[in-house]
């Protein structure tokens, strides 16, 4: 069935990207429709009616966030099915990339509710396209996950994927994420680290992970940050292939002779293979005894 016969005769959710710095970057067919709107879902009402105020627009705004959505949503959908329209924006960019309007969109659409997208400013395609890297194949991560036992399997997971990585970062966190950068990807794959995009002091910091890293050491990270990452190449993806087939004495023996003692570098192996550092020194008990 298509999407028209599915929809019912009620209002329309609209997803209107907003400036991601620079108050001059709304189309002119989103200030039009945040005009004629019936409300609109803000992330932040406060950072919302600045940039309304800025376009003398006096649509009603209602909160619409990460920590009410559960219960908000519903009732956005209500008012939807009532014959609202109503426009779901962010603070910054795109509703619905990492933001809580990805699940507004698919409790209209689940209600036969149409959607429909205002195009516009997005941080991580603006770095993108400004970062130099390849921009035929990417993968947008957003923020890293906050548990350290996500983070370090997703970087594990993609340090050999071919696409070039997008992610974000704040400044408080960027030279922590730097070093799990560095630690998963090496320090001499290029990346580019975006700053403040549209903002006065725009910023495109293009280099390698260890150049990059060693910048902000000596440079304070302000602002919000877009992080551009090549992707692997497929040189160094085989040869990380042929370290993960490494017997767990092999792997520790390797990082041994990087300079490691034993115990960091049971610590390594076991993140290399996939393995709890318990198996890995079970593994090489085994070996010892058997070469004894």
């Amino acid at each position: 069935m298509s999407e028209n016969n599915q929809q019912c005769e009620c209002g329309m959710l609209y997803l209107s990207a907003t400036p991601i710095g620079n108050l001059e970057d709304m189309t002119y067919r989103s200030v039009r429709i945040l005009a004629e709107a019936d409300l609109i879902a803000a992330e932040d009402t406060r950072h919302t009616r600045k940039l309304l105020s800025h376009y003398d627009i006096h649509t009603p705004a209602t909160s619409y966030h990460e920590h009410n959505k559960l219960v908000k949503g519903p009732e956005l959908v209500q008012k939807l099915l009532d014959g609202l329209t109503i426009v779901c924006v962010s603070d910054a960019g795109l509703p619905g990339i990492s933001d809580p309007g990805a699940h507004l969109a698919m409790l209209a659409i689940e209600a036969g509710i149409k959607v429909s997208p205002l195009p516009g400013a997005n941080a991580a395609l603006s770095a993108l396209i400004c970062s130099g890297l390849d921009t035929t194949a990417f993968t947008f991560y957003g923020f890293l996950p906050k548990s350290s036992k996500k983070r370090t399997e997703l970087l594990q997971r993609i340090a050999a994927s071919p696409e070039t990585l997008i992610f974000y970062e704040a400044p408080h966190h960027l030279m922590g994420t730097l070093e799990l950068l560095s630690k998963y990807f090496g320090q001499e794959r290029a990346m580019v680290a975006a700053r403040e995009l549209t903002k006065k002091f725009e910023e495109f910091c293009r280099g390698t992970i260890g150049e990059i890293q060693e910048y902000f050491q000596s440079n304070e990270p302000r602002g919000e940050f877009v992080l551009i990452v090549a992707g692997c190449d497929p040189q160094q993806a085989d040869s990380n292939l042929a370290e993960k087939q490494l017997s767990p004495m092999e792997a520790v023996a390797k990082f041994e002779a990087e300079g490691m003692p034993r115990k960091e570098a049971m610590r390594e192996a076991a993140k290399l293979l996939g393995m709890s550092r318990r198996d890995v020194y079970q593994a090489i008990l085994q070996a010892e005894t058997v070469n004894s």
